[in-house]
């Protein structure tokens, strides 16, 4: 208990809201994952199909959720890392990337793959911010600085 006390006290002020957008990101991938289940049981793909021949709808379902996966550990190094030297704004980015997510996947649920856009923006410029914020750490931890 110690050590794991000494390590959450050397963690920034603030970094429990990355925290909590990490495990906020286990709930729209869940939430991802149900519609998968029940798009499945809808439209009869039985498993392993992993997307269907003929059922449009039904794929651009399954998509959605293949990309957010596809996408998910990049997200969390970029979220548990960036938030170590900026806790507040890679967690309000992490936010952003998330409820683009459900806005990316909700568009896609309408079986027309261009309104996943709407909700593709915001989460790629999300984590364009917070890979900014990966990188200020590790010019910071080796103590690079800009030329002046």
């Amino acid at each position: 208990m110690v050590v794991m006390s000494r390590f959450a006290e050397s963690l920034p002020e603030g970094y429990g809201h990355v925290v909590l957008i990490g495990a906020g990101s286990i709930f729209v991938n869940m939430w991802m994952a149900i519609n998968v289940v029940r798009a499945r049981k809808k439209f009869e793909i039985e498993y392993p199909t992993l997307y269907s021949p003929t059922n449009k709808e039904f794929n651009c379902i399954q998509r959605a959720h293949q990309n957010t996966l596809e996408a998910y550990p990049q997200f969390l190094m970029l979220l548990f890392v960036g938030g170590l030297q900026y806790p507040k704004i890679t967690a309000v980015t992490g936010l952003v990337y998330l409820v683009g997510r459900v806005a990316y996947a909700i568009g896609y649920y309408t079986g027309e793959p261009e309104k996943r856009r709407y909700g593709g923006i915001p989460s790629s410029l999300s984590q364009l911010i917070m890979l900014g914020n990966v990188i200020s750490f590790a010019f910071h931890q080796l103590r690079w600085t800009p030329c002046h």
